[in-house]
């Protein structure tokens, strides 16, 4: 059990080092590398790249922002296989909905509990 934690913690910091690294020497904005990590989870899902990688690092794969493109993918090609073509549009929302009402839901939650304030 303390080595699927190893490797998760080693393999989710991998992906955030890399992330880290084209925000620091690259001319891309965080915002472009989050749509890039998504895409690039999406497209490895695609060629059937990120599923054995998922089985074998957990929620280090699962968890970054790759994992989220993952999710999508993979909602999307079972949606395809099950509905056809509108089951490829609609599979990737409805494999993420819950995280997304989560995500959603504890945002708001925290912004209640909390006092958010802008930055200056």
């Amino acid at each position: 059990m303390l080595l699927m934690y190893v490797k998760a913690f080693v393999i989710g910091g991998l992906i955030c080092t890399a992330g880290q690294l084209l925000l620091l020497y690259t001319r891309l904005t965080s915002a472009r590398i989050l749509v890039l990590f998504v895409t690039l989870g999406v497209a490895l899902t695609f060629f059937g790249v990120y599923e054995p990688f998922a089985s074998f690092a957990g929620a280090g794969a699962t968890v970054p922002l790759t994992g989220f493109g993952y999710l999508l993918g993979k909602g999307a090609i079972d949606g395809a296989r099950e509905k056809g073509f509108l089951g490829a549009l609609s599979g990737g929302t409805a494999a993420a909905a819950g995280g997304i009402a989560a995500a959603i839901a504890l945002g708001y939650l925290a912004a209640v509990l909390f006092t958010p304030k802008t930055k200056e």
